[in-house]
């Protein structure tokens, strides 16, 4: 595992002044960690490397494989599966193996050390001491076990024994952004509280080999990949002590009526399968402009472009769906897309990537910007979204 913090550099300082004050009592993102597994596999490795693994003789596959690597615009993924893997458990590449005990062997341990040393990343960037630390939202779509990865990682991390934890499973894309809004009521309406979000996710419990009457294995091979982000969450920031770089001012969750299939998962005993409908980017076309709408209208806000955009980005189609429907300058999405690129759609996790990523044009634009939107989109089909202030 290689740690990383929102910088991607581990001794880099933030500057105790900001620009902007935070609004008295509003939830403000303090600091933000991340951490990846050790394996980094570039795109144009990925094919030979799948089709190998998963001994697939049909060439078919193969030419559909490599069309989708580069449709993606994905340019690497780090991953947990490995070489070592696959042979302690060659099963997993077996077509029709009951294989969930193994796959949690392999996810559980490998989910909670990424979710580790992104929080201690996180926490060093933060600067206070992790008993400091009150409450803690753990967000995974990728371990199953009780007591659950809350737990183990507050022990972990050495956070007192009366925080209080709470875990958000199977919310797929869409669950980081719910951490947000969580973690955001926690800290409005518990004075002085310090959360810490964390998110980790990998794709082991949806690794199998491919099936022609499963087409999105492949987009799911072509696109996902494995790590893990975390954010401390609170208050009234102490002046001199912490650095807070965005405000969560106004959260709403959405789900559109009838299309709960469109993003269908199940978990059988040969691991989790996904399905995703054609029409998922048209579904969030036809009904993101009435979602941001309602976002905006808090701060009396009228442009699309006048904001800073941190979208999940699940796959190009839907940034392209977005973009033209908001009429948005291509500038606005740079950020996802750049997330896209170096990490592929790692679910929960992404949002912050993007985020990352956006503090940092921030800073370089000299915070042009105030005001901004977080969205993410998941299986309901669920929006989530964010009214943001740069700091």
């Amino acid at each position: 595992m290689s740690r990383i913090n929102g910088n991607g550099d581990p001794d880099r300082l933030y500057p105790a002044q900001t620009r902007r004050l935070p609004s008295p009592g509003k939830a403000t993102i303090l600091a933000l960690g991340k951490a990846f597994p050790s394996q980094l596999i570039p795109q144009e490795c990925l094919v030979e490397g799948y089709i190998r693994d998963t001994k697939c003789v049909d060439s078919s596959i193969k030419e559909k494989l490599e069309r989708l690597c580069k449709t993606t615009t994905v340019k690497t993924r780090y991953t947990v599966m490995s070489k070592e893997i696959l042979e302690k458990y060659p099963e997993l590449a077996t077509e029709g193996s009951p294989t969930i005990k193994q796959r949690l062997e392999i996810a559980n341990p490998a989910v909670l050390e990424m979710a580790k040393e992104a929080s201690l990343a996180c926490i060093k960037e933060w600067g206070r001491p992790a008993q400091d630390i009150t409450h803690i939202v753990y967000v995974s779509s990728s371990e199953i076990r009780l007591p659950g990865g809350d737990l183990h990682l507050s022990s972990q991390l050495g956070l007192r024994s009366d925080v209080g934890r709470v875990m958000l499973y199977f919310l797929g894309c869409y669950g980081g952004v719910t951490g947000l809004r969580v973690a955001k009521d926690i800290a409005e309406n518990n004075p002085g509280s310090r959360i810490l979000l964390t998110t980790s996710e990998t794709t082991i419990l949806g690794f199998r080999p491919p099936n022609k009457e499963r087409p999105y294995d492949l987009v799911g091979a072509a696109l996902f990949g494995d790590g893990a982000a975390a954010v401390i969450i609170g208050s009234n920031p102490l002046t001199g002590q912490e650095s807070p770089f965005m405000e969560l001012n106004y959260a709403v969750q959405q789900f559109l009526p009838g299309t709960h299939n469109v993003i269908d998962g199940k978990l059988s005993e040969e691991g989790i399968n996904f399905k995703l409908g054609r029409d998922l980017p048209q579904k969030i076309e036809e009904n993101i402009e009435e979602f941001c709408k309602k976002l905006m209208l808090k701060a009396d806000l009228k442009e699309f472009n006048d904001l800073f955009w941190a979208v999940h980005p699940g796959g190009p189609a839907i940034l392209n769906r977005l973009e033209t429907t908001l009429k948005l300058t291509p500038d606005k999405l740079e950020c996802s897309r750049r997330a896209l690129m170096d990490y592929g759609n790692v679910s929960s996790n992404t949002i912050f990537y993007v985020m990352d990523y956006m503090r940092e044009e921030l800073k370089r634009s000299s915070g042009r910007e105030e005001w901004g939107l977080a969205l993410a989109f998941g299986p309901g089909i669920t929006f989530e979204g964010i009214l943001v202030r740069s700091l």
